[in-house]
């Protein structure tokens, strides 16, 4: 009876950490999408645009800045909260009434450059008070 009582605890232990590592797996897949509906629908010239704009930035620097862009508007360019605008939640008036995807790339890049430094230490800031 003992030794059935192992097995069993080792069955149940094996499934539930293979049902854990799965559904670990699943969310990660589904947490943070990489391209949003709303991205698809730039132009050639925008997209062209936005990456000669990012073409300066490390891969860790663009990894912070699109894991912010995530937290802040899920990458959305037309994203408001009361006075905040776009993908970076930026002030309206640092954008100058041009709400581009274009400019809010460009004019993120100087706010976190002027404030921070770079993109890494916005998001480290960021972690700590949940907003940069």
């Amino acid at each position: 009876m003992t030794k059935f009582k192992i097995k069993l605890a080792s069955i149940l232990l094996i499934f539930g950490f293979s049902f854990g590592m799965i559904a670990n797996v699943a969310t990660s897949f589904t947490s943070e999408p990489s391209v949003t509906a709303e991205a698809a629908t730039l132009s050639a010239n925008q997209k062209k645009q936005i990456a000669q704009i990012n073409s300066g930035l490390s891969k860790k620097q663009k990894a912070a800045k699109n894991w912010i862009a995530f937290r802040e508007s899920r990458f959305s360019y037309r994203a408001r909260n009361g006075n905040c605008y776009g993908r970076y939640q930026l002030l309206k008036s640092y954008l100058h009434g041009d709400l581009s995807a274009v400019n809010q790339e460009k004019t993120a890049n100087k706010y976190v450059a002027g404030r921070y430094g770079s993109w890494t230490k916005a998001k480290s800031f960021w972690q700590h008070h949940h907003w940069y």
